[in-house]
């Protein structure tokens, strides 16, 4: 099976100010502790934020929020609405966000995952992030103890940016 639903219209596009209710939306569907409209908009006020969202038939499936600082990035947060999940989404969004970070000459990108989290640490291995930190039951969850909070690393260099 392709990357997407087969016959569909895709875009990866940076997010902007009127797509932050849909991505509220769809953090609410995909986390527990879900990030509301006006946390959105404040996130996407400070400077150095930025975001890409995957649109598939021109509603947004999926995206990744980003801040970056002193020449390195950390991911925010990375969803994808569970009717879409397993078809590419994540590791698609995770690569345009390497190779726009690489543009924008940052060193690195952080991110911290749920050690639980299965999936998205199988996907984040894959595209080369390495363990440096962990965070003792930093997710709580609503049915069960505390989760810890793997932080991960990801050092770019120009080939990441996408050119040949």
């Amino acid at each position: 099976m392709s990357a997407y639903a087969a016959g569909s219209a895709v875009a990866i596009e940076p997010i902007e100010t009127k797509d932050l209710s849909a991505i509220a939306s769809l953090h609410a569907v995909c986390f527990e502790d879900a990030w509301r409209l006006p946390l959105l908009r404040r996130i996407f006020s400070v400077p150095g934020t930025f975001g890409l969202s995957l649109r598939q038939d021109n509603e947004i499936v999926g995206f990744v929020m980003c801040r970056s600082s002193g020449g390195e990035a950390e991911i925010l947060s990375l969803g994808v609405a569970p009717a879409a999940r397993r078809f590419g989404i994540a590791h698609a969004l995770m690569e345009a966000t390497i190779i726009l970070a690489v543009k924008r000459s940052l060193a690195a990108l952080f991110l911290e995952v749920a050690e639980d989290n299965e999936a998205a640490r199988r996907l984040y291995e894959v595209l080369h992030f390495h363990q440096v930190g962990r965070r003792p039951a930093y997710y709580r969850r609503r049915d069960g103890p505390s989760v810890d909070a793997l932080t991960l690393r990801r050092q770019l260099a120009a080939r990441d940016s996408g050119a040949p």
